[in-house]
């Protein structure tokens, strides 16, 4: 198999998986941007690669010698480690035609590798949301099978596995679980002053300040209504989201009968990345089960769309064009590093994204859609955002 974004926190995690099951895969290439060319070589002699990829050309010298003294360190050859550098280089490293690709880079720089993989017959195991909502077309157009994409986001992964259940056909809906993040059951009037300091205090999971204020804005569950109605075909009205903050439930799916199946666990991402690894089988203890000799309750509650409006703003980006949910999430982020410099408010933060939506301008549906369509969707988005951004 093949990591890109290896010295992330999917990566990382996905490593940690890979090392109690040497006997079931072998790691021949890693990836990750090159801020931290030590952690990558360190991970490329423990792991045995044959190619390290780093987006940062500047970064190949650093990585080079910090291979060396790993490899030294470690009293491992380094000699015969390929490295990859420059803007390209993981989706090279992708399309080697590996069994497994697991993808957890950050940001829409991913859709270009999960192409890759998918064309070079991979199966991928995506953890890069962005690859499908930016260019949910464009993936669906190269798959070579309907089971070529594993999801690993927790809730994806749980559709997946609930999917089992039933054919196609006797889906009603899916259900889509939040945690509410820190601001749940305040009003829009009450998240006027919210803090960056506020908005990152998440009460369940650990994660990246961007994925944080996403889930604070509930921006996360508009991109992934996104990905799941690209993932599993089913229409955006038929997706609801429901507040657990609990976070035990990752995600359900109601069937046709009245039957809701719902795959529960402890947050943990190892479960979903270890099920991505090994799909369809499941891998013995790879996180530990829910307690049930220990009291406890679930909880679920009506998402409140005045106060958080993403979810409703994905829904019409979808309908609106196939690069509007594009332009969704290149503003997004846009406004989030606005967010977290104190430039803007936090209301702002959505409410600009929804002003970029109703300017974009999208193709027809029945046009032919390119990448570079797409990017430039995502370049437009990106300066309309920070053009209107200034003025505030």
């Amino acid at each position: 198999m093949v990591l890109l974004g290896s010295t992330g926190s999917i990566g990382t995690q996905a490593i940690d998986v890979i090392s109690r099951h040497p006997d079931r895969f072998t790691v021949r290439g890693i990836s990750a941007g090159g801020a931290d060319p030590v952690a990558l070589a360190r991970q490329a002699i423990a792991l045995g690669v044959q190619t390290v990829a780093v987006a940062d050309a500047a970064a190949a010298p650093a990585l080079f010698a910090a291979i060396a003294d790993a490899g030294f360190a470690a009293g491992h050859a380094s000699a015969g480690i390929e490295v990859l550098a420059g803007a390209q280089a993981a989706t090279e490293l992708a399309g080697r035609g590996a069994d497994v690709v697991l993808n957890g880079i950050t940001g829409s720089v991913g859709l270009r590798p999960t192409l890759a993989a998918l064309r070079a017959g991979s199966t991928l195991a995506l953890a890069n949301k962005e690859s499908l909502v930016v260019g949910g077309r464009l993936v669906a157009a190269v798959l070579q099978r309907p089971d070529q994409i594993v999801p690993v986001d927790s809730e994806h992964s749980a559709i997946a596995q609930a999917l089992r259940s039933g054919s196609r056909a006797e889906v009603r809906r899916l259900i889509l679980t939040a945690s509410g993040g820190p601001f749940r059951g305040r009003s829009r009037e009450q998240l006027k002053p919210a803090t960056p300091a506020e908005a990152l205090a998440h009460p369940t999971w650990s994660m990246g300040p961007v994925v944080t204020i996403n889930s604070a804005t509930m921006m996360n569950k508009g991109l992934e209504l996104i990905e799941a109605h690209a993932l599993f075909g089913v229409p955006t009205d038929d997706i609801t989201v429901v507040v657990h903050p609990q976070s035990v439930v990752h995600s359900m799916v109601e069937f046709v009968d009245g039957s809701t199946i719902a795959q529960a666990s402890p947050p943990d991402m190892r479960l979903p990345i270890a099920l991505g690894l090994s799909w369809p089988e499941r891998l013995p203890d790879a996180v530990p089960p829910c307690d049930w000799t220990v009291a406890t309750s679930w909880t679920f509650e009506p998402l409140d769309e005045v106060a958080f409006a993403a979810v409703g703003l994905a829904r019409a980006a979808v309908a609106a064009s196939a690069t509007h949910p594009a332009v969704y999430n290149a503003s997004n982020e846009e406004c989030v590093a606005a967010f977290l410099a104190g430039r803007i408010g936090f209301l702002d933060i959505v409410d600009t994204v929804e002003s970029i939506l109703g300017e974009h301008d999208g193709p027809a549906d029945h046009a032919v859609l390119t990448l570079e369509d797409v990017l430039a969707a995502e370049a437009w988005a990106r300066a309309r955002t920070n053009e209107l951004l200034a003025r505030r």
